[in-house]
């Protein structure tokens, strides 16, 4: 009589193996599932640690929000800002005041963020307004190409402004990132200092959600941002002269204007064996003692 069947132990040893690698593969579909629940849970905690009463409902978060550096922070514009009718109609005036500078190139702007984040319209803006051609790529659709556009346009832009009194408030990171304020802001200030032909809202200001890294833990804050004031501040602050002229298209002939000037005062000073070196602050001081003395120098 045949006995059973002996299974060699070529067959069990692969049947083991088998059942190993299957084991293996369960075991690792498992550990991943694990690590990717744990990665979504962080980031809904995150979440949930911004979004807290401080942090107006209906605020737009984004991933890297919640993934700060420590001492690092994001701004955000509360959805009420966004909503109010004034600051949508500064939005309006300043798209049209655009399409209407640049009908030339063919350039059509339709909203500020899409719009103008890459640096495009803003080379052209510029541009146009101050007869200089910047020497940037006219078309970059890479990240990097976008900023280093930007870059090259707000250095331009910073060194026309900073010199009459403006507080930059906007930054490449902040354009590329399609931070509306900051938009807002520099269009405004080129608008106000290139005197351009419209009416701006006057008193617009919004609400900005200021969220900080500190010691691991996501903070809030809200900070009210100033975008217009009135027509007669606006205007009447960048009311422009020829020295004004002198700084935008030939800062370079300050100094010799600056010897001119100088030449021309100690002409008259010589009359009472006085001299100025310096304008700034012996002008000054002149002046104080020409009001004492209740005189003019010209006259002596």
């Amino acid at each position: 009589m045949a006995g059973a069947p002996v299974r060699s132990a070529t067959s069990q040893s692969g049947k083991m193996k088998k059942d190993e690698s299957f084991l293996g593969k369960l075991g690792g579909t498992l550990v991943r599932k694990k690590k990717s629940k744990e990665v979504s849970d962080l980031h809904e905690e995150g979440k949930n640690a911004i979004n807290t009463p401080m942090l107006p409902s209906g605020t737009e978060i984004h991933p890297e929000d919640t993934m700060l550096e420590e001492n690092a922070e994001r701004n955000m514009l509360d959805p009420t800002s966004r909503e109010n009718p004034k600051f949508k109609d500064l939005q309006r005036v300043l798209i049209d005041w655009i399409n209407n500078e640049l009908e030339e190139d063919r350039i059509i702007v339709k909203g500020l963020e899409e719009d103008c984040y890459d640096g495009q319209v803003l080379q052209k803006l510029f541009e146009k307004l101050s007869g200089r051609k910047l020497n940037v790529a006219e078309v970059t659709q890479s990240e990097i190409g976008q900023k280093q556009k930007l870059q090259t346009v707000l250095e331009a832009v910073n060194e026309l402004l900073r010199p009459h009194g403006w507080s930059i408030e906007w930054s490449v990171d902040s354009i590329h990132a399609k931070n509306l304020v900051a938009i807002v802001y520099l269009l405004v200030a080129l608008a106000m200092h290139y005197l351009a032909p419209i009416r701006l809202p006057e008193h617009v200001s919004v609400q900005v959600v200021v969220v900080k890294k500190r010691e691991g833990i996501l903070q809030t804050s809200h900070v009210t941002k100033e975008l217009t004031s009135t027509t007669e501040m606006m205007m009447g602050r960048f009311e422009r002269d020829a020295f004004d002229t002198l700084l935008d298209h030939a800062p370079d002939k300050l100094n010799v204007v600056k010897k001119s000037l100088v030449t021309f005062v100690n002409k008259h000073l010589n009359k009472l064996n006085l001299e100025v070196t310096e304008l700034e602050s012996q002008v000054r001081n002149l002046m104080w003692w020409t009001c004492r003395r209740g005189g003019s120098l010209v006259d002596s």
